[in-house]
């Protein structure tokens, strides 16, 4: 029985300190249709993606106001230009 009290107190340690969950960041959102307003989905890549989810449920698709998009690619930083002098003639 100490054993398994044991394995329980690592295991619940290891879940802990895992990272913690993230909301999902997609630039559509599914509002799905019913009683009260229906339920909203924001997990979606694109606006056809998510049109294909609600065909024949009677929802509809709006852009989610929250999206952040990724940063982009890093620039390259900027190399001075040498300045050569004119050589005296």
């Amino acid at each position: 029985m100490k054993t398994l009290s044991t394995v329980f107190a690592v295991a619940a340690a290891v879940a802990a300190i895992r990272a913690p969950a993230q909301a999902q960041n997609y630039p559509w959102c599914a509002q799905y249709s019913g009683r009260g307003g229906g339920a909203m989905n924001c997990g979606f890549v694109s606006f056809e993606q998510c049109m294909n989810t609600v065909r024949g449920m009677g929802g509809f698709c709006i852009a989610n106001n929250r999206y952040v998009p990724p940063p982009g690619p890093a620039q390259p930083p900027h190399k001075a230009k040498k300045h050569i002098a004119p050589t005296p003639s």
